[in-house]
C-alpha cells in the first residue's frame, strides 16, 4: 500500500504554530517518519487532512508539502506500517480496565459504569486513528465488553441471556391492544423496545413494569427477560429481535437505531453518538422514579433520534 507524507518546515520562533501543527498531526493519528515528516495511509480523507496541516504551516511563515510514499519492498512497507502501532496505547487502557474490574466489590454498579465511560472514550479515540488494527485492539475491546457485561449483570441481575433460535415473521394485526410486560426500572433496550412497540407495532399497547420476571401473567407479552416472548436471540438484543419479528428491519433508520441500542446494551461495534445518548438516558433514569414517566420522556429522545437517522438515510 502507499502512504502520504507531509513535509513541514517551521520558523524557529514560531512556537505557537509549531504546537498547532503538532497537535493536528497527533489528533489525526499521523506517524512520525522523522522530525518534520508525518505519514498517513493514502486516501482522499488523508490528503485533505494533510493539506489542511500544510496550510497551517504556511500561515505561520513555514512550508508544507504532501507527497505520496511507498515502501520499496515488503520489509520496508512493514516498517512503515509499524510506525502506526497503537499497542502501547491499548495496553495502557487495558490495564485501567483490569484495575477497574478488580475493584468491582462495591455494589454501586452505576458508579462503576460512570468510571468505565472515560475508558470507553479513550478506546474509541485510539480506535479511530488505528489504521492497522490487530490483536491489541481486539483484546482491549474484549476486556471492555466483558467488564461492561459484568457491571450490567450487577446493575440488572435479571438481564436476559441470548438464545439461539430462528425469528419467525409475525403479523402486526395479531398483536394489537395487548399488554406488554418487562422488568421495572428500564434501561436502554427495554425503553427503546417499549417505544418501538407503541410507535410501530401496537399503538394502544399497555406497558406493565414487573418487579420480577416471575410476575408476568398468562396472556401478557413479555419482553427483554429470559423466557419472554421477545428477548435476545443470537447476536440480536430485544429491540433488534422485535425489528426482525415484525418486518421492521427493512427501515434503514430503525436498523441504525438498533445499532445504537445494541452498542449501549451489550457493547460491540462503537456508535459515534452512543456516549451522549447514554449520558442523557442515565440522567433521565436517575431523575424519574416513575417508570411510565421515564418511558414517556425517553420516547421523545427516540423520536428525535429516528428523525435524525431518517434525514441521514433518505
Amino acid at each position: 500500500m502507499s502512504f502520504l507524507a507531509l513535509f513541514v518546515s517551521l520558523p524557529t520562533k514560531a512556537s505557537t504554530g509549531r504546537m498547532r501543527v503538532w497537535r493536528s498531526v497527533k489528533a489525526q493519528g499521523c506517524a512520525t517518519l522523522r522530525d518534520g515528516v508525518y505519514l498517513l495511509p493514502s486516501s482522499a480523507d488523508s490528503a485533505a487532512t494533510l493539506g489542511e496541516v500544510a496550510a497551517q504551516a504556511v500561515e505561520v511563515g513555514g512550508s508544507g508539502e504532501v507527497y505520496r510514499l511507498s515502501g520499496c519492498d515488503e520489509a520496508q512497507e512493514a516498517a512503515l506500517r509499524a510506525l502506526f502501532d497503537r499497542g502501547e496505547e491499548y495496553a495502557s487502557i487495558a490495564e485501567e480496565i483490569k484495575a477497574l474490574g478488580r475493584n468491582l466489590a462495591s455494589p454501586d454498579g452505576a458508579d462503576a459504569m460512570r468510571k468505565l465511560q472515560p475508558l470507553v472514550r479513550r478506546f474509541e479515540q485510539v480506535n479511530r486513528i488505528d489504521f492497522f488494527p490487530g490483536e491489541a485492539q481486539r483484546q482491549t475491546l474484549s476486556l471492555l465488553d466483558d467488564l461492561r457485561d459484568a457491571i450490567t449483570r450487577r446493575m440488572s441481575p435479571d438481564e436476559p441471556t441470548a438464545r439461539q433460535a430462528d425469528i419467525p415473521r409475525l403479523n402486526r394485526a395479531d398483536y394489537q391492544g395487548r399488554t406488554w410486560a418487562t422488568r421495572a426500572r428500564p434501561w436502554v433496550d427495554r425503553l427503546a423496545s417499549a417505544w418501538l412497540i407503541r410507535r410501530f407495532i401496537d399503538p394502544s399497547a399497555r406497558i406493565v413494569w414487573l418487579a420480577s420476571p416471575a410476575d408476568c401473567r398468562n396472556g401478557w407479552l413479555g419482553f427483554d427477560f429470559d423466557g419472554a416472548a421477545f428477548s435476545h436471540v443470537g447476536t440480536k438484543v430485544t429491540f433488534e429481535t422485535l425489528l426482525a419479528s415484525f418486518g421492521l428491519d427493512c427501515a434503514p433508520a430503525l436498523v441504525r437505531l438498533g445499532e445504537l441500542v445494541h452498542c449501549l446494551d451489550v457493547g460491540g461495534l462503537p456508535v459515534a453518538e452512543a456516549l451522549g445518548i447514554e449520558s442523557l438516558l442515565a440522567g433521565l433514569q436517575a431523575s424519574e422514579p416513575d417508570d411510565d414517566t421515564l418511558l414517556a420522556r425517553a420516547c421523545e429522545i427516540f423520536d428525535w433520534l429516528l428523525k435524525s437517522y431518517e434525514d441521514k438515510t433518505t
